[in-house]
């Protein structure tokens, strides 16, 4: 298996990671346990930062490289990795914009309500970018007569 598939499932890990970081924030707000002290002043605009930038910012650039090394050639393991990641993304932030409603009050802010709307977003180019690498056909080498 070459670099690029690697990095590629490392891409797809990665998305995988931080959706699985931002339910379990957003699960968090929803349901508080009741011995909670709010005293703590619990931000969660700090968290979600520090998801973005170990989690979805390294996903995104680690799907763009495998890209970027195949994009001559093609290669359908790698899109449909690459696609992967996109859709993963997609679901996991179509459902944290679901639970974004039932948070508490507290925790509510501009960082909690705009982010799974900004990485629905991101998902679609990422989507594409992993189908443009299955329509690439490989091209045939050149034969050397002489």
């Amino acid at each position: 298996m070459g670099i690029e598939k690697w990095i590629a499932v490392t891409s797809l890990g990665l998305f995988l990671m931080f959706v699985g970081e931002m339910i379990s924030i957003y699960v968090f707000m929803t349901d508080v346990p009741e011995n909670f002290d709010f005293g703590l002043d619990f931000d969660p605009d700090p968290k979600i930062f520090q998801f973005i930038s170990i989690g979805v910012a390294p996903a995104a650039i680690m799907a763009g490289l495998p890209y970027l090394m195949s994009r001559r050639y093609g290669s359908k393991p790698i899109g449909y990795l690459i696609l992967a990641g996109g859709v993963v993304l997609l679901v996991g932030m179509a459902y944290c914009y679901t639970l974004v409603d039932k948070i508490e009050e507290a925790f509510i802010t501009d960082t909690v309500t705009y982010t799974p709307i900004l990485f629905m977003i991101l998902s679609v180019p990422v989507m594409v970018v992993g189908a443009s690498l299955l329509k690439i056909k490989k091209r045939r080498p050149k034969k050397e007569y002489f």
